[in-house]
């Protein structure tokens, strides 16, 4: 069948089909998601925000497509095998309502299923014209000249970094599927359900993303927020904050949205910004920490946070925190430089599997938390394991070190005790944890973020980053002290990797007791001592008697 030219134009073919299903006439955002679908990039993603009716687009695009070139065959992936059912069986519908697809109609000798059918004029083949496939299902041994994966990430195959990381390799599959052509093509279609979201994941490996929020947004929040990938058609400061789809959603329905999701979750769904919602669902930023340089042996008395941009740390010290997140130096130092009341090292140890024993040293002064070293190693009990630990105990003058004892019932300290009396006899204690180990970590580490009490040595963010390198590339992040807690979630399993996050918390729980005391008010007792100490000084020189003077600790 020869194909008139307007008809070749997938919008005009688009303004029929939503005539024949009784539709109000497409919008200025579905004419733009339609005119990229037929003429954007091979690897393609559509962000559209729910309603959009980017799935019943994407089906006129499937019917359009075999119009164009009977012969094309077509793989919808879903999240479900029962949504990938969904969308062949509405691009069936279609084929059988509208009169100039007549022609397209399955005969009698060839596949005619919710789940494979071929088109009619379609030449004898292998694969069907269309099938539908869940991204579980066995999808080895496809060939497709179009795959569209159309919602394949939601919250069940998506909420933690094992669940990501699964989805992720099952795509990959998707590259042995589609056929070496010049007009082939993949289409992902979908919301974001996370920071890590795949379709993040997937600019990284060649594909091109394109994004139509619910409401305007201005140039540079474009620039800040979405990487400039956001459509030009929903950029405009002066609309900003005002419904891109008017006529369907106005700006009170986008309100009361608004409202019934809550702002994490309009964000993703509506405004497909996966910065502004992680914002919410990630409490642990690295923003809240202060970096700087830690003297091994004396810190200052109190320290001054502030998120200043002059404040923040350069490319120097590597931020593998969440997009947009920064490290800040301290605004000021008050006080003199003062020996650490102590210092402990927590150990959470590890098998020999993929697990490492995580260790981190914190010292204290003032309820400021110093982190001086903390890192991974792998070896599971290994010797030179033990003696590592001990010599890091050593070199930053450990008082006590605690071990978790969940593992291996308490053995790893009794393996580390001889070790430990040879290089540097210190107290060493268990503690066991009954917990969820991602809320005790959260509920430790959040309050003492939050005021800003927790510094760490950017050469322990250096160490950090650098001794991950030696992992495979996919895994390199997912060890490393600074991603697992910018990561980190209330929900169990939300990270693959928590050894030296444990560490962390176990170290800064060890002295949470102890920070309960006011730096300002340590700061005046001090200058008080010192007045005094002048005082009698002064008295003993007046009287001609030696002086006693105060020892501060």
């Amino acid at each position: 069948m020869d194909v008139p030219d307007k008809l070749k134009d997938f919008r005009n073919f688009l303004y029929i089909v939503w005539k024949e299903l009784n539709l109000p006439d497409p919008t200025k955002i579905q004419y733009e998601i339609a005119n990229y679908m037929q003429g954007g990039d091979r690897r393609a993603i559509i962000e559209g925000f729910r309603g959009v009716g980017k799935s019943w687009i994407c089906s006129a695009y499937v019917v359009h497509q075999l119009l164009l070139n009977p012969s094309k065959n077509i793989l919808v992936v879903s999240a479900s095998k029962t949504r990938a059912d969904d969308f062949s069986t509405f691009t069936l519908r279609l084929i059988h309502e509208l009169a100039i697809l007549a022609h397209l109609r399955p005969n009698d000798r060839q596949r005619y299923s919710k789940i494979s059918f071929d088109v009619g004029p379609a030449p004898a083949s292998h694969a069907p014209s269309v099938k539908s496939l869940g991204i579980t299902s066995q999808l080895t041994g496809s060939r497709a000249d179009i795959i569209v994966a159309d919602d394949i990430e939601v919250v069940s195959n998506s909420a933690t970094q094992g669940m990501r990381d699964k989805l992720g390799e099952q795509i990959k599959e998707f590259d042995a599927i589609i056929k070496p052509d010049a007009d082939s093509k993949v289409l992902f279609l979908g919301t974001p359900q996370c920071e890590d979201t795949i379709y993040n994941k997937l600019t990284e490996r060649g594909y091109y993303k394109r994004i139509w929020p619910a409401k305007y947004i201005t140039e540079k929040n474009n620039d800040a927020s979405y990487d400039g990938m956001v459509s030009e058609v929903c950029v405009d400061g002066e609309l900003e904050g005002s419904s891109t789809e008017p006529l369907r959603f106005s700006d009170i329905d986008l309100a009361e949205r608004e409202a019934s999701y809550g702002r994490t979750g309009f964000s993703m769904q509506f405004m497909l910004d996966t910065r502004l919602s992680d914002v919410d669902r990630f409490p642990l930023k690295t923003s809240d920490l202060i970096v700087m340089s830690v003297d091994p042996e004396v810190a200052p008395e109190k320290l001054v946070w502030a998120r200043d941009p002059k404040l923040e740390w350069d490319s120097s010290v590597p931020n593998v925190g969440l997009s947009g997140d920064r490290f800040y130096r301290p605004m000021e130092t008050l006080g003199s430089y003062v020996p650490y009341t102590g210092s402990v090292m927590s150990i959470d140890p590890s098998g020999r599997g993929r697990d490492e024993t995580g260790y981190a040293i914190v010292k204290m002064l003032n309820g400021y938390l110093f982190v001086t070293d903390a890192g991974g190693l792998q070896g599971g009990y290994s010797e030179e394991v033990l003696k590592v630990l001990a010599m890091k105990a050593k070199q930053q003058k450990v008082n006590a070190i605690v071990v978790e004892s969940n593992f291996g019932d308490g053995m790893f300290v009794e393996l580390f005790k001889p070790t430990l009396l040879k290089i540097h006899p210190c107290t060493i204690e268990e503690v066991r944890h009954n917990i969820q180990k991602e809320k005790r970590i959260i509920d430790t580490l959040e309050p003492v973020m939050n005021q800003h009490r927790l510094v760490v040595d950017p050469k322990v963010i250096q160490h950090d980053y650098e001794s991950a390198q030696t992992y495979p590339l996919e895994s390199q992040l997912k060890y490393q002290l600074i991603y697992q807690m910018s990561r980190l979630t209330s929900q169990r399993g939300a990270i693959t990797h928590d050894d030296r996050l444990d560490a962390l918390s176990m170290a800064v729980a060890y002295w949470t007791t102890q920070m309960a005391q006011d730096a300002d008010n340590r700061m005046q007792e001090r200058k008080v001592d010192q007045l005094d100490d002048a005082l009698r000084q002064f008295e003993a020189s007046y009287k001609g008697k030696k002086a006693q003077t105060t020892t501060w600790i």
